[in-house]
């Protein structure tokens, strides 16, 4: 396997009111979200989210939790009526989960095309911001994972992979890689701890929040290994490995690598490729030790007994995975995966020397250099409050306020994902996965559609006295070049599910 597989980002926005700390962000959130559906036409009862196959309590190791035992925030099963809903044409997701408006991205099979859907949830919400900004005092929004006083909310990832990978094989090998993974894709922090009183900077948004090293939480004693077992496909053959380990991203350079260094590193361990152990002593404790670390100098020890620094087991990963593409591929290697490669290794020989030559390509980095700009200017020491000022304006969505598209507009990191591509992709849905299928049903036929998810479209014909619901288990049917014609050519939706059922008729 290469870098290639079924993959999306979900990010949830902070979100305030200029002027107005204690309003209600459920409500706020709510606003979010039916205001930008209301902006392309989609009604919150039109499109809503089916819920029929959830099973948040599903656990990878071979059990279900008790609904007794579990935390309110785990029932995600559970549809609440006022809290807003959508699926859009994209065939991405926008709704409220808890206090936070989220952008589920569609489903697509290259990292690259995981920055492009990812930067269409950016859009998203920077036109929201706009059309509320008409009504005084506005809202706004921020792509971060954390608000600096102790809240912490997440940017997690979604892998599909094969059912017959033992999941305690993912946990050793994959355990490792996210503890050093964040020294190349975290978008650093200023403040240390929970609630950022200790002063100073670190890597990632998101290393302090975790207290466990395997777990089924996402909200609460947060494991670095994620064992929600919700394939949202068929079972018998895939798992979803959700990842809530992730800082959100705005350099496209570590976005890529984030989702493309994960997907290569997942491709060894399906295919038991790797033949050494590269496991950490005490993860949890080493995860927040590198993050406090921006200047990388510091070791790690491994349970062999070796002392290495972050940046040298990512070169160990690095050249694994090479000689892994060597082997599997050699000059077949598909464009993708020479990509992902080649950022890698780009970005960690900068990393090994002075990391702040990464600065145009990894966030901690630029958003460091930034910072020390500032505190070279006007003398000051981490703890100054502007400086917590300057980290949130970080990640403004607003392209006149945010730090981070302001950069990019004048060059100083590397763009990869055009604005053209990503307002594009606003509203078209990737064409190589069932994602193409439900964005189309919504575009064609939005008065029929009554919900979806991400396997299964629930229309209503008119004159039936029951929905009828459309599966789309298996993720890579559903797409353009399967049924596109069809889609296209039904005039309605009862001619669209004859079709489909034609097509689904064994030959004889």
């Amino acid at each position: 396997m290469t870098v290639r597989r079924v993959m999306g980002i979900e990010t949830e926005y902070g979100i305030s009111v200029p002027g107005a700390p204690g309003a209600n962000p459920m409500v706020l959130s709510g606003d979010v979200v039916t205001t930008y559906a209301a902006s392309r036409g989609i009604r919150p009862a039109q499109a809503s989210w089916d819920y029929a196959d959830e099973a948040p309590l599903r656990d990878a190791r071979g059990f279900d939790m008790g609904r007794g035992a579990a935390h309110p925030s785990q029932l995600t099963d559970i549809e609440d009526p006022t809290m807003a809903n959508v699926v859009l044409t994209n065939g991405a997701r926008l709704y409220v989960d808890h206090a936070h408006p989220e952008y589920s991205s569609p489903e697509v099979t290259t990292p690259r095309d995981a920055v492009v859907w990812d930067k269409a949830g950016e859009l998203v919400m920077r036109e929201a911001v706009h059309r509320l900004a008409t009504v005084p005092p506005g809202v706004n929004l921020y792509k971060n994972n954390t608000d600096g006083k102790g809240a912490s909310y997440g940017t997690h990832e979604n892998y599909l992979m094969s059912r017959r990978t033992p999941f305690s094989r993912i946990i050793s090998q994959l355990t490792p890689f996210f503890v050093v993974r964040q020294v190349m894709c975290g978008s650093g922090r200023v403040g240390i701890g929970v609630d950022s009183r200790t002063p100073g900077y670190q890597l990632a948004q998101r290393s302090d929040f975790f207290e466990t090293e395997v777990g089924l939480e996402t909200t609460l004693k947060r494991p670095i290994i994620n064992t929600r077992d919700e394939p949202h496909a068929v079972a018998d053959l895939y798992r979803r490995l959700h990842v809530i380990l992730g800082d959100a991203n705005h350099c496209d350079v570590a976005n890529l690598l984030k989702m493309g260094t994960t997907s290569l590193v997942l491709a060894m361990i399906e295919d038991d490729a790797f033949t050494t152990d590269l496991s950490v002593a005490a993860p949890v404790r080493t995860l927040q030790a590198v993050s406090h670390d921006p200047s990388l100098q510091s070791t790690i020890e491994l349970v062999d007994g070796r002392s290495i620094r972050p940046v040298e087991l990512l070169r160990t990963y690095f050249e694994l995975a090479t000689d892994y593409v060597d082997t599997t591929w050699g000059s077949d290697v598909d464009a993708e995966t020479t990509e992902v490669l080649h950022w890698w290794d780009t970005v960690l020989t900068a990393l090994e020397g002075d990391p702040m030559d990464a600065r145009r390509w990894v966030d901690w980095v630029a958003k460091l250099s930034v910072l020390e700009g500032y505190r070279e200017r006007d003398s000051l020491g981490w703890g100054d409050p502007r400086l917590r000022a300057v980290d949130i304006q970080w990640s403004d969505v607003r392209a006149e306020r945010g730090l981070a598209h302001r950069l990019a507009a004048t060059g100083r990191v590397e763009v990869l994902v055009t604005d053209e591509e990503a307002t594009r992709a606003m509203d078209a849905a990737p064409e190589d996965t069932r994602a193409w299928f439900r964005g189309a049903c919504l575009r064609k036929f939005p008065e029929s559609v009554v919900a979806a998810s991400w396997d299964s479209v629930v229309v209503e014909v008119p004159g039936e006295r029951t929905l009828q619901r459309i599966p789309i288990l298996e993720p890579l049917r559903g797409t353009k070049a399967a049924v596109g014609e069809l889609v296209e050519g039904a005039p309605d939706i009862r001619s669209l599910l004859a079709s489909l059922a034609v097509a689904d008729r064994p030959s004889d």
